[in-house]
């Protein structure tokens, strides 16, 4: 049996078509979204992400053409862009190194082996190939956040229907190396929103999951 309040935020949950603009999510309730974020795993733990809260609202009028004139972009309370690195060169890894010295207070000497194994795992391996695997990574905390907020009962769309290279532009990216993957809206659905009465859709237990015995 499916533990009760977990199972009822995720059939509660679905991707908002129309928010009301004015409901607005709280700071604590922020907080502990962006913490969410903060908190998803990444692989080898590097986190090669970075997450923009667009609060100008100047800024989302301007995001909103280039992302098929949605409106959810402008009505949701608020809109986190999800950023991936773009290449992870030596200088990233040593910045996470650092980190982890810091927060478990160990020698970095004692990180020697681990600064290597993320240099030849990451750093030099095919460009193109960590760069899939960053979008990837972002995508993992973008989960995290969706059901975080399902559980605060905060409405969300998750969204890939823009142009990443305006929002790279708009954003003032160019450069930084870090770029637009994805972006979610957040707030409170709208009582007219009719997507909200709509049964979930999915296929069967037996057509989705699978035991190997």
């Amino acid at each position: 049996m499916a533990n009760k309040q977990i199972q009822e935020a995720l059939e509660w949950r679905y991707a908002v078509k129309k928010f009301d603009p004015n409901k607005k999510i709280s700071d604590k309730d922020l907080n502990t979204l962006l913490e969410s974020l903060k908190l998803a795993p990444s692989s080898y733990g590097i986190q090669p992400w970075k997450f923009l809260v667009v609060e100008n609202p100047q800024v989302r009028e301007e995001l909103k053409p280039v992302s098929w004139n949605q409106s959810q972009i402008t009505d949701a309370s608020h809109q986190i862009v999800l950023l991936y690195r773009d290449t992870i060169d030596e200088a990233f890894v040593q910045k996470y190194i650092n980190r982890v010295a810091e927060v478990r207070g160990a020698p970095l000497e004692s990180l020697n082996g681990y600064k290597e194994m993320l240099i030849n795992n990451v750093v030099k391996a095919p460009e193109e190939k960590i760069r899939t695997w960053s979008q990837r990574q972002a995508y993992i905390a973008m989960g995290f956040l969706l059901e975080t907020a399902a559980l605060l009962k905060i409405d969300t769309t998750p969204m890939e229907g823009f142009s990443p290279s305006d929002y790279d532009r708009i954003l003032k990216l160019e450069g930084s190396g870090w770029k637009s993957i994805a972006t979610v809206t957040l707030g409170y659905r709208h009582a007219e929103d009719s997507f909200q009465n709509l049964k979930k859709v999915r296929f069967s237990d037996d057509a989705l999951i699978e035991y190997v015995k």
